[in-house]
This record gives structure tokens, sequence and C-alpha cells, in this order.
């Protein structure tokens, strides 16, 4: 059997079983609360490797290796240290508190949660909108998704645009959730073997002394603070930042409304192990962007260095060519884990939050969630069709937005006893989000998760304000 036979057979077994498992998700989906978040029958166990998938995608999987390619040592401990840090931390501290008051208000969707929250119909309608910045983490997705397509089976790269999308799209109208989650289990495991697989397969390049070999690139490459990044320069650029920005990430709609998956607060010390554990395993496969360096591959788009640099390794031998197509497919499979979970949350929120305190009967919520959906995919695609130069950076100015407009609503209402006014939680995101872009787009600062963390103070300088104010009201 020809290689390309391999592949193309591969392929056609992954679509099927997550076909597969769609139909079983289709099954057990009936109303639209269990398409947006099942009906509380998951296992710990299965909606932690779901969450954890849903975080590593095409970012961790496909983008990030270029970030480290390009600026070395600064750039990984930036996304594998100080961001592993931050995603842990934010899942310790948030889980529990926001199942215990998810679970009172019976909230299905984050801007539903706010709502409840605050008692504020429009606070939820402003944060249905503001998650729609999610889209940009959609297009990321997209975008490294059709690369890889195009590696695997020789298309061109908007063919492969088209093919990713009418594939995720179509299994997770089917079952929503369940269809997520099922076969977020199987991508998750196929993404441990990959990024395990290929940190020790390149190690060698590290020659025994990781620190000297990187060194041999250059003094900076070297650095944890490289002088000569845009990026990457500072503490507060690589750690603080790193740290800050991801653990406010876990604010995201596909990932903290897996939380809300969980039966009762007893379930989470599992989901927490399971989400951890492989999450960190995950990371390993940021060293990518090492070994591709030190091999002395040319790559001049830095979103493709994963690509180039698995078809230099594997192109040699036939069995390199076996194994490329099914790390290829792991790594599809590692887009396709956290776009079904950005599609589901995003569709959920606008029937939810937008179109029910419109008029919409609660009776046509699931047919108009998987209308929704096709409009999702429809502008995903139309932005995608020409995509930024570097498509991460594009990502993360709207993600890490998101992120700042949504720091101060989420954790100030978990752990401070006094309740904001509606008024001031919405001023306190719009100083979030307008201080990242104005800082990003205006003011110089490349690196969106430095712009992002100014964004997350200014919305707390607000929060706490507006807590001093309502503690005068009740003294007085």
């Amino acid at each position: 059997m020809s290689p390309e036979t391999f592949t193309v057979l591969l392929l056609v077994g992954y679509a099927l079983l997550v076909y597969a498992l769609s139909f079983k998700g289709m099954r057990q989906t009936q109303s639209k609360t269990g398409f947006a978040i099942g009906n509380k029958d998951m296992s710990p166990w299965l909606v932690g490797i779901t969450l954890s998938a849903s975080i590593s995608s095409s970012a961790t999987f496909v983008i990030n290796p270029g970030f480290v390619y390009v600026h070395g040592l600064s750039a990984y401990v930036h996304f594998g240290v100080a961001g592993a840090l931050g995603i842990a931390t934010g899942l310790i501290v948030l889980s529990r508190r926001f199942l215990t008051i998810g679970e009172a208000q019976g909230s299905v969707t984050i801007p539903q949660w706010i709502k409840h929250r605050y008692e504020s119909p429009r606070l939820g309608v402003f944060f249905a909108c503001l998650n729609l910045l999610s889209l940009t983490f959609v297009v990321l997705i997209l975008v490294g998704c059709s690369i890889l397509l195009s590696s695997l089976v020789n298309i061109e790269q908007k063919q492969a645009l088209v093919a990713v999308l009418l594939f995720v799209f179509s299994y997770v109208l089917m079952g929503g959730t369940y269809a997520h989650a099922y076969t977020n289990a199987l991508q998750g495991i196929l993404m441990l073997f990959v990024s395990v697989g290929l940190f020790v397969h390149g190690w060698h390049y590290f020659g025994g002394q990781p620190f000297v070999a990187l060194q041999s690139v250059g003094p900076d490459f070297a650095a944890v603070f490289n002088p000569s990044s845009n990026l990457y320069f500072s503490m507060f650029s690589v750690f603080t930042s790193g740290f800050i920005i991801t653990f406010a990430l876990m604010l995201q709609p596909h990932i903290l409304t897996k939380v809300l998956y969980l039966k009762d607060e007893r379930d989470t010390r599992i989901f927490l192990i399971t989400a951890i554990g492989s999450g960190t395993l995950f990371m390993l496969i940021l060293f990518v962007g090492f070994y591709a360096r030190l091999a002395g591959y040319e790559v001049e788009a830095q979103d493709t260095v994963v690509t180039q640099y698995l078809l230099h390794e594997t192109s040699n031998s036939l069995l390199g060519q076996y194994v490329r197509a099914f790390i290829f497919v792991a790594l599809l499979a590692a887009g396709m884990s956290t776009l079904d979970g950005i599609l589901v949350a995003l569709s959920a929120m606008v029937v939810t939050d937008v179109l029910e305190p419109a008029g919409l009967s609660a009776d046509k919520g699931l047919k108009v969630a998987r209308w929704v959906l096709i409009l999702i995919g429809v502008l995903a695609l139309l932005i995608a069709w020409e995509p930024p130069a570097i498509v991460g950076l594009f990502a993360q100015k709207g993600v890490y937005g998101l992120a700042a407009a949504s720091f101060v609503p989420i954790v100030f209402a978990a752990f401070f006893k006094t309740r904001l006014s509606a008024t001031m939680v919405g001023f306190a995101a719009v100083a979030g989000l307008g201080t990242h872009l104005i800082l990003n787009m205006f003011f110089g600062v490349a690196n969106p998760s430095i712009s992002a963390t100014y964004g997350i103070f200014a919305a707390s300088a607000v929060g706490g304000f507006g807590l001093m104010k309502q503690q005068f009201k009740q003294e007085a």
C-alpha cells in the first residue's frame, strides 16, 4: 500500500469514527440545554480530557511552535511554563466556585451566568455579543487545519479550508456537546501520542546539553528574556503577562463552561487531575520549534514550522511517510477538538442570550442553534479566506481582549461577597477590552498578552472602585 493510499484511508477512517461518535451524541441530544452542556451524565474523566483537548488546539500544536522557532527559549517559557501555570491555576481556582454558582442559577452559558449573577438581562446580551470575539480563534484553527490538510493530501489551502469547515460543522450540527465530548476524547488520545512521541523523537537535537544547543543558535535565542525579540523581552512580557492572560483565558466560553458538564462538585477533583495532567503533556509539542531551528530547517512562514519540520523529518523513508500521515491526522484532531467546542458555545450563546430574550420560543431553540452554527461557519470562512500574515497574533487580539473583558464579571462574582452593579461591570469590561485594543493597535504593543494584561489591570481597577463604592453604600 502506497503512503498516499494509506493517508486517504486513515483520513476516511478518522472521519467515519468521528461521525459514529457524533451520531451517538445526536441520540442523546434532545434539547437546547443538552446541545449546550449535556445532561449531566458524563464521566469527569471524559470532561477532563475534553477540556484539555479544547485548550490545546491548533494554537498549541500548529501555531505556537512557530513562535518558539523564531524567538527561542523566551517564547517557550511564555507559552510552556507561564502559560501552563496560568491554565492550571485558573482551573483550580475557578472550577468549583463557577460550578456551584452555575448550578444554583441553572446557567448553560457564560453570558447567562453573568446575567443571573448580576440580575441584568442587558449585561447577558452584552457579553454574548462580546464573546463573538472568539471568531478570531475559529479563524486561527481553520487556517492551521487547512495548512495541515493541504500538506497531507496535496490540495490547495483554500480547498482544504472548505473541507475542514464542512467536516467539523457537519458533525457538531449532529450532536452538539455530546459530539464534542466524545470526539474530543478520541482526539485527545491521538494528541497525547503525538506530543510525547515528537518530544522524544527530536530530543537528539539537543545532544544531551539543551542550553548549549540553544546557545549555538545565538545567545538571544537561548535567553529567557530575549533582547532582540519584539514580543518576549522582559520578565513582564515573558512570564507575568503569560501567566495572567492564560489564567484569564480559562474564562472563555468553550473552556469554563465545561465545568457545567459535571454532575456536582464531587467530580471536580478527577476532572482537574485529568485536565491538568493531559494538558501538561500536550505542551511538549512546543519543543518542535526548538528542533526545527536546531536541525537548520529554513521556514519562511512562521505558522508552517510544524508542517515543514514533519515533512523534512519523515520524507526520507517509507515508514516515515506512514508515520507522518498518522501525525498529521492527530494534529488535525487537535484543531477539531477546540473548534467544535467553540462552535457549540457560540451557537448556544446566540440562542440563549440574544434570541430568546428577543422573543424566540424555547421549543425552537435546538433548531435555531444549528442554523446559528451555520451562520458562524460562513463568517469564519470569509475571514479565513485571506488570513493575516501571522494568524496567531490575529487570534490573540480577539480572544485576549475577550479574556480582559470577562475577568472582572466572573472572578469578582466568584470571590467577593459584595456584588458589583451591572453598570460597573459593563464599565470594567469596556475598560479591559478598550485598553487592550488601544495599546495593541495604536501604541505599538506588539505582544497581545502584554496589552491584554494591562487591560485586566484597568478592568480590575474599575471593579475595585466599584466594590469600594458598594461597601460605602452598605455602611452609610
